[in-house]
């Protein structure tokens, strides 16, 4: 039976829990300014509350922002 070996598992695992993390931060810190620039208040408190490792803020930016007139 293999035996279970905890530093190698923690190897491969934690780079991966800070790439997640790192662009869970970039991606809410944009969709949060959009939502605030847009005045869109319930998208804010919304994206601002759930941790969702980006889906949320990446599916908002693309789908739900309002589009800007130029």
């Amino acid at each position: 039976m293999m035996e279970f070996d905890q530093q190698q598992y923690l190897s491969w695992l934690l780079p991966i829990i800070f790439t997640v993390a790192i662009f869970e931060i970039i991606v809410k810190t944009v969709a949060l300014w959009k939502a605030a620039r847009n005045s869109q208040l319930y998208w804010f408190i919304f994206l601002a509350v759930v941790n969702s490792a980006g889906v949320l803020p990446l599916l908002y930016i693309l789908f739900f922002q309002k589009k800007r007139k130029k």
